[in-house]
């Protein structure tokens, strides 16, 4: 007989939703940045700049099937989030000695608020 014991594990949440896909941004523009487009980190025949979408769809989504087995990440809970950032920035950080810090609600919420100052100040000068 074969038993299952079931662990509810919590459903990733809207500020980690919001804090992944500010992941998928920050990763797309270190990537860029330190000149390792998609061809260099993935094929070798396309030069196409790493986009937050490419991140999402390119590099999370396959580590998350494989690791996980899930196709979505609305079906990610917490934990598995943090294991499958956690495989990608260990990966990218022996590979090209980058690392990605996962953003916190804070982080989130300082840069908008230094988005906002900057407009701000573009409009009073104008």
């Amino acid at each position: 007989m074969l038993m299952y014991h079931h662990f509810n594990m919590e459903q990733r949440t809207t500020k980690q939703n919001s804090a992944l896909h500010k992941f998928f941004e920050l990763v797309a523009t270190t990537l860029n940045d330190a000149g390792l487009d998609m061809r260099k980190a993935l094929r070798a025949d396309i030069d196409i700049p790493w986009s937050k979408t490419s991140v999402k769809e390119f590099m999370w989504k396959p580590v998350q099937e494989a690791l996980i087995g899930k196709k979505s990440t609305k079906e990610l809970t917490t934990k598995q989030v943090d294991e499958v950032y956690n495989v990608l920035n260990k990966y990218f950080g022996e590979k090209y000695g980058l690392r990605q810090a996962f953003p916190s609600i804070k982080q989130i919420k300082l840069k908008l608020d230094e988005e906002k100052e900057k407009n701000r100040s573009t409009i009073t000068r104008s």
